[in-house]
């Protein structure tokens, strides 16, 4: 199952980046750039980085002008996930290009990739709550709490995975049908984005 791969995938990497635990650390992929399997990496160390961007920024002692810098890769981080997104769903748009598309197929409302996207955060919640579940300095209370959390999200994740390999199956089968459209953001775009403009 599609699932089951990226899963697998994703806690790889969440894995490697906490060899350094490191935000700075540099990125090696460990699969070959004509493989599905090399997005997926991709995507989730993109996602695991803005995790500990996310968590650094809301230091409350934080330097301004670093949180500053922070926020510019915070957006940067965001642009290359959508990306990585987009480039996933081409991945299923040529896979399954010549199905035979039933004549009462229906459409999703997200693709493949943008579901996928969720499991890779899903990915991170389970990894850093099961941290804090089975967290030796942590009060009994805190630890119990977190592994109730943990119940839920792994619930969460057997029915995300379902439904992703359900879509897929369905898309394979010609039931439903992709239809992707570009994600447009409008605030990196010097056109568009009427502050950037103005400082043309």
């Amino acid at each position: 199952m599609f699932s089951e791969l990226a899963f697998n995938i994703f806690n790889k990497s969440i894995q490697k980046y906490h060899v350094k635990d490191d935000v700075y650390q540099d990125f090696e992929n460990p699969f070959s750039k004509e493989d599905i399997e090399h997005l997926l990496y991709r995507k989730n160390w993109i996602d695991t980085v803005q995790w500990h961007y996310e968590d650094i920024i809301r230091n409350p002692d934080i330097n301004p002008d670093d949180a500053l810098v922070l926020k510019r890769k915070i957006d940067a981080s965001n642009q290359d996930r959508t990306d990585l997104v987009e480039f996933i769903d081409s991945y299923f748009l040529k896979k399954y290009q010549t199905v035979d598309v039933k004549s009462d197929a229906t459409i999703n409302t997200e693709s493949p990739a943008w579901a996928i996207d969720r499991l890779s955060i899903l990915a991170l919640k389970i990894y850093h709550m099961k941290e804090e579940a089975t967290r030796v300095d942590a009060s009994l209370e805190h630890r119990e709490k977190c592994q109730a959390k943990l119940e839920v999200l792994l619930e969460q994740k057997n029915d995300l995975s379902l439904a992703i390999d359900q879509l897929i199956s369905a898309i394979e089968h010609g039931d439903k049908y992709m239809k992707v459209y570009k994600q447009m953001k409008m605030y990196n775009d010097e056109e568009l984005n009427p502050i950037l403009r103005g400082n043309k």
